[in-house]
């Protein structure tokens, strides 16, 4: 016998949360590994994503068990390929919790650069917009997603606010360029995180109202 349909989205949106939260931790233990040059814990963080992945794919066949069996209309609709296409950003943003553990392993061979500041200020400006987007999607709040839409300009104007520190390093001394460019990627995997965080919170305001704000944030 099926469990009653609410309780099956309500499972689906845990899930959803769970995914969330290990997208985070990989994220915040990929930045610790880079900042503290532990190449252990980078090695432990790539070896973690394999459970994202298995959520994602679990994801997606609830997804799609319950779109044949219950053949939803309208807002449950929305909410269950909005769940998955959630699970699909998630999986994403640990994918590239793993390309920086990649680049921090890398680096971690080699003396310091610089130091890092504006890196975890990317980190941390990229999972806050990832948590408001998820408390966005739990809390069926279109207006705290609209605010993760905007937050998306300071990731990038960090980004290239880096990019010319590094290039300055890269001209300077051609030996630096190597890890220079290193660093550029790991810039540019954070700013990824915050357009995937984004993509959620576009997702949300679509689940809630049924208003396609790909490309427009309107």
């Amino acid at each position: 016998m099926h469990r009653h349909f609410d309780d099956e989205l309500k499972d689906l949106k845990a899930k959803i949360l769970r995914m969330g939260g290990l997208a985070e931790e990989q994220v915040q233990g990929a930045l610790r590994a880079l900042i503290e040059r532990d190449s252990d814990l980078a090695r432990k963080i790539i070896a973690n994503d394999r459970q994202v992945n298995t959520l994602d794919v679990e994801v997606d066949e609830d997804c799609l068990r319950l779109l044949a069996l219950q053949q939803p209309a309208a807002r449950d609709l929305r909410f269950i390929t909005t769940a998955m296409k959630i699970s699909t950003e998630l999986e994403r943003i640990s994918d590239l919790a793993e390309n920086i553990c990649e680049r921090a392993i890398e680096l971690n061979e080699e003396p310091q650069l610089k130091p890092y500041i504006d890196i975890p200020r990317m980190a941390n400006w990229s999972l806050r917009m990832v948590k408001e987007a998820l408390d966005a999607f739990v809390n069926h709040d279109a207006g705290l997603a609209r605010k993760v839409c905007t937050d998306d300009d300071f990731v990038d104007d960090l980004t290239h606010q880096l990019f010319r520190e590094l290039l300055s390093f890269m001209l300077e001394n051609p030996q630096t360029i190597t890890r220079a460019i290193r660093i550029t990627f790991i810039s540019k995997y954070l700013e990824r995180i915050a357009d995937h965080a984004t993509n959620v919170a576009e997702l949300v305001v679509y689940m809630v109202e049924g208003k396609i704000i790909r490309h427009t944030h309107g």
